[in-house]
């Protein structure tokens, strides 16, 4: 059996866990992930302003995908952002790091999360205005940081 999972989040690392741990075999589950780097805690993200890195972060164990720790066969691709599903093709067109492909699969699992609000105030899509959900997201914030004398937030929802 041939299994798309759209997003490598808490939901989608998890359903990838229960899968390993339940035996099952003849499965290749390929694991399309818009970010680039494997699933991590987006809800203690804060922590990473007080000195924890994304490896701290990461909720992949070392070794999780590699070939032959589990009965079931993981592909995971970083920087793949589904652009089409057919449903009735069973099929995925997907781009990948900027080359599109078409995916074939028998199950389809979407753990795509959620995004985040921007409201449609002027100003929002200016170079130092951030949203709060990735670890690239608050890569950028601590280098604007170093240049900027004032913030503002907006919001306060689970992370802000």
């Amino acid at each position: 059996m041939n299994i798309i999972v759209i997003g490598h989040g808490m939901v989608g690392h998890k359903f990838l866990e229960s899968l390993a741990e339940s035996g099952a075999a003849n499965i290749k589950v390929t694991v399309l992930c818009e970010e680039p780097r494997p699933a991590y805690d987006r809800v203690h993200l804060s922590e990473f302003f007080a000195g924890k890195s994304a490896d701290d972060l990461s909720l992949v164990a070392p070794g999780f995908f590699d070939a032959g720790k589990s009965s079931v066969d993981f592909d995971l691709k970083l920087n793949a952002k589904a652009q089409h599903i057919d449903i009735v093709g069973k099929t995925v067109t997907v781009n990948i790091n900027g080359a599109v492909e078409t995916l074939a699969y028998d199950k389809l699992v979407m753990a795509t999360g959620s995004y985040p609000f921007v409201p449609t105030v002027a100003g929002n899509q200016r170079k130092d205005c951030f949203v709060y959900r990735t670890i690239e997201d608050l890569e950028a914030m601590l280098e604007c940081g170093k240049r900027s004398k004032t913030g503002v937030v907006i919001g306060g929802g689970l992370l802000g």
